[in-house]
């Protein structure tokens, strides 16, 4: 039976010590989509809404919501992240249209970086969000995933 890492043997949330496991290269990758009506896609990437560049600002967005992560997520440890990027890809498609947003991040540490990964896209698509409210009432944001980590030991 598996059991929460977070909680201690009185069912009590806790922080998990992890000072005791190696320093290793960790990365981590996620992605999440906002769907939105081709007029407001057709806004964002001629760049005319009022609040300015919508992809590059959401971008920044997300590499601040990765170095926050511990700040905003109770039980996360904070980190010293190495490298935080956070793209945006237009998407016109006849089945989907929006922005596809996809955050990877890297450290040296002894716990990993899913949640820095996952929090970079999730603000990133609220920004999107907070940036297109004005003019598209049906935006969905959806399918917010973990894609890839990995830890190593790093060559001395």
């Amino acid at each position: 039976m598996h059991t929460f890492s977070h909680i201690d043997d009185q069912g009590k949330a806790r922080m998990v010590d992890v000072g005791n496991k190696p320093i290793q290269q960790r990365s981590a990758s996620a992605e999440g989509f906002i769907k939105l009506r081709s007029e407001t896609l057709q806004l964002v990437a001629e760049n005319k809404l009022k609040k300015g560049d919508v992809l590059t600002v959401a971008e920044i967005a997300g590499v601040q919501a990765a170095k926050q992560t511990s700040s905003l997520i109770p039980l996360c440890h904070p980190l010293q992240i190495t490298k935080a990027v956070v793209t945006t890809q237009l998407i016109n498609e006849e089945k989907q249209t929006g922005v596809l947003v996809r955050a990877s991040v890297h450290c040296n540490g002894q716990t990993g970086v899913e949640m820095e990964a996952l929090t970079a896209v999730s603000l990133a698509l609220l920004t999107i969000y907070d940036m297109c409210k004005a003019v598209d009432k049906n935006m969905v944001i959806e399918n917010i995933h973990l894609t890839a980590k990995k830890k190593e030991t790093p060559c001395s």
